[in-house]
């Protein structure tokens, strides 16, 4: 027993258990890669993406060219679908201009609307003998055959969701043939239903592909599937099909292995697929210079070079017909385009593919990196650890991209990558409980010295607790309780009593002000220092300061009716308490400021000192709380703000705007507050100006409003400097300021 407790100590000690939770994370993240869940695929993806959007497909040669039914066409011929005579001009005038092959990323699944027989059974007013001769005329569909059988045209189909008719099996189907050890079927993407071209057209195009397209879950378009199972019939897709036309491939064959399929066959060219039978696309940006106008097709007026010995599609650009695709290089490329992305990838041997070793090479590398990192990190310092995993990295990415970058092979970096980063981070963490017993030791030993805010910041990064501090903008309140000298009087017998009801204030107060993002500098006594914006940034720090004052006016009130009730109940005197508070918004240094033994984490600067005088003036002026200019300037929308006076402060060269905080946003909007406001602005335009009589009616009328008593004082405060100023006048050049003579 004992030979195995030091056993078991010598294993934890040499070993530990945090490798052995991160050989555990080794086995979880390989089953997870072999699971490959929609997460782990994405992340994958996203990688590819960036390789695709950092290196896309660099044009040499453009075999493509897209017939665009675009903007123009539409605007010039009208509404999709066209008639179908439109189509065999169009048919007509690519084939005489030397068109290889003709593909359409469109399908036309009903007799056209247009044909003479239909024409004559909808109109009304025709006479017999007009209906006669449309329907001896040759239908629209028929003479879009006939334009078909003179050229090589490829038809689009399209996949459904549903089964919507049963499929005419007397209609040709391109044959395609299994080389392999399975069935290709099995691996192949399913639409329930296929929805095929009219009999009359279907049966002379020289083929017929699928320009259906599945996204991939996030909505983009990586790989396109080259063969698909539609209503239980194996079919090539668009682009599969006019490579095999151009080719003469009779027949296509899929190579299939136990993995799912593995590449298509043409006659002189192999396709490299995935387990479905995709194509990973390798995107080239869009391409402006392959587009011609339909409109242009029509009129014969597009250059011969654009059409002579091009493989031309013809599909749609234009919005409102729905066929914009994403991309991992564009976000709005028409899927006309995709078909030609393709087409050009695999004809310049640009295609790019995952090889059907990838997973096996990402298995092994993200074991053998995980290893390493088990049996050398906990040796390692910090330094050396961050290197060592730059390293490991970079090792992981520069292979990834140089397979890509090489052979347009497509390997992923991301889960050894991930698999190693949680490794890190589970030895970051292990280390990092170690590091938080440390700090709870440290917790222990200062809180009862120290402020809990100072104590965290001490825990979490001690280097900052150092003498001298930075410049930044601060909101800096003071609060005071008015006439606290009398009520601490009749605590004269109780001075127990008296620290409970300092206790029984300053806590919801400096509740307030912390719940508003506050930081609490100090108490003085009965009064408050706080400041905003410091120690962390907070860029409404004057619109919550303001409101952490309303708040604390708020917590006062409950705290006097509770004071009140419990007056009258025990038969003893009640004195309201009554605060003031100052706020002033300004440059201030901040930091942790005093000696080696204590420091204090504090602010200084003339703001600071302005905000003090600020909240010794709320007695002179009737209101309890007196704010700074720049703090009203930033509150102005949110807080009903009545400008007061014009100071000039013992100390400073310019005067400063002082104003009063009457409210929020309702009180603001009231009538009243409205009919005071401009009463006062009135008021104190009339005293600048040395109207002394015109201030004194201003008064008069602001008596007799409604709820004129809140400005009673500041009427006295008026009053009382106009009849001085009429006895001694105000100096020339007098702008209105009063110097302050009262803190």
């Amino acid at each position: 027993m004992k030979r195995l407790k030091i056993l078991r100590r010598w294993f934890a000690r040499k070993f530990g258990f945090a490798r052995l939770v991160c050989l555990a994370l080794l086995i979880v993240f390989a089953g997870l890669r072999v699971w490959d869940p929609p997460p782990v695929q994405e992340l994958r993806l996203r990688t590819f993406d960036l390789f695709q959007l950092v290196d896309p497909r660099h044009k040499t040669v453009r075999p493509v060219t897209i017939v665009d039914i675009d903007d123009k066409s539409l605007a010039r011929f009208g509404q999709w679908p066209w008639s179908r005579t439109r189509i065999a001009d169009m048919i007509v005038n690519l084939t005489s201009n030397g068109a290889v092959v003709i593909g359409f990323d469109v399908v036309f699944s009903e007799a056209d609307r247009l044909n003479p027989d239909l024409v004559a059974n909808q109109m009304r007013y025709l006479d017999d003998a007009t209906r006669t001769k449309l329907r001896e005329l040759p239908s629209n569909d028929q003479i879009l055959s006939e334009a078909i059988k003179r050229s090589r045209v490829v038809l689009g189909e399209t996949g459904q969701q549903k089964v919507t008719s049963e499929v005419d099996k007397t209609l040709p189907f391109t044959g395609v043939a299994t080389v392999g050890e399975e069935n290709a079927e099995r691996f192949l993407f399913e639409f329930p239903g296929l929805l095929r071209n009219v009999p009359v057209i279907e049966k002379v195009a020289v083929g017929r592909g699928l320009f259906s397209i599945p996204t991939e879950r996030d909505g983009l378009i990586r790989r396109v599937p080259m063969i698909m199972l539609a209503q239980g019939n194996i079919m090539p897709s668009l682009s599969l099909e006019i490579l095999r036309v151009v080719t003469g491939t009779p027949t296509l064959l899929v190579r299939t292995d136990k993995t799912g399929i593995r590449a298509i066959r043409l006659k002189g060219v192999e396709i490299p697929t995935d387990e479905n039978g995709q194509l990973w696309v390798h995107y080239a940006r869009q391409d402006p210079s392959i587009y011609v106008s339909a409109a242009d097709v029509l009129d014969n007026t597009v250059p011969p070079s654009k059409i002579n010995g091009k493989l031309v599609l013809i599909g749609t650009s234009a919005v409102g017909l729905n066929d914009i695709k994403t991309t991992p290089v564009s976000r709005a490329m028409p899927g006309v385009e995709i078909h030609a992305q393709v087409l050009e990838s695999v004809l310049t041997g640009a295609a790019i593919s995952r090889p059907n070793y990838a997973l096996g090479v990402e298995l092994i590398t993200a074991t053998i990196i995980g290893v390493l990192v088990i049996i050398f990190t906990p040796n390692l310092g910090p330094v050396r650890l961050v290197i060592a995993g730059a390293m490991f990295a970079a090792i992981l990415v520069g292979t990834s991209w140089f397979f890509y970058w090489k052979y347009r092979y497509l390997i992923d970096f991301t889960y050894p990558l991930l698999s190693t980063t949680a490794i890190y981070l589970t030895f970051i963490f292990s280390s990092f409980v170690r590091e938080q017993r440390q700090r709870v030791q440290i917790r222990g030993i200062f809180a009862q010295y120290m402020s809990p805010v100072l104590v965290e910041q001490l825990a979490q990064s001690p280097e900052k607790v150092v003498l001298g501090g930075e410049e930044r903008e601060l909101t800096i309140m003071f609060s005071d309780v008015r006439g606290f000298t009398s009520i601490s009087e009749s605590y004269k017998h109780d001075p127990q009593g008296l620290i409970t009801l300092m206790n029984r204030f300053l806590t919801p107060l400096t509740d307030v002000i912390i719940e508003e993002k506050g930081y609490v500098d100090k108490y003085m006594g009965d009064a408050i220092m706080a400041f905003w914006n410091a120690p962390l940034d907070d860029a409404e720090h004057q619109v919550n300061a303001c409101e952490a004052a309303i708040q604390m006016l708020e917590k006062i009130d409950v705290v006097n009716k509770e004071r009140e009730q419990e007056a009258a109940e025990g038969g003893h005197v009640y004195i309201p308490l009554n605060v003031g508070i100052g706020l002033n918004t300004g440059i201030g240094v901040v930091g942790n400021m005093g000696s080696d033994l204590k420091k204090n984490y504090s602010v200084l600067g003339d703001s600071v000192n302005l905000a003090s005088r600020l909240e010794g003036q709320t007695k002179e002026y009737g209101f309890p709380i007196i704010v700074g200019s720049r703090t009203a300037l930033a509150a102005k929308d949110k807080f009903a703000i009545l400008e007061l006076d014009f100071i000039m402060v013992k100390g400073k060269s310019e005067p400063e705007v002082i104003y009063a905080i009457a409210g929020r946003e309702d009180v603001m909007q009231s009538a009243a507050f409205q009919r005071l406001r401009n009463i006062t602005i009135e008021m104190l335009g009339c005293y600048r100006n040395r109207d002394w009589h015109g201030a004194l009616e201003a008064i008069e009328r602001g008596r007799r409003s409604e709820d004129a008593d809140t400005l009673e004082k500041l009427f006295k405060l008026y009053e009382a400097r106009i009849k001085d100023f009429k006895i001694d006048p105000p100096p020339e050049g007098w702008t209105g300021a009063f110097a302050l003579l009262t803190k």
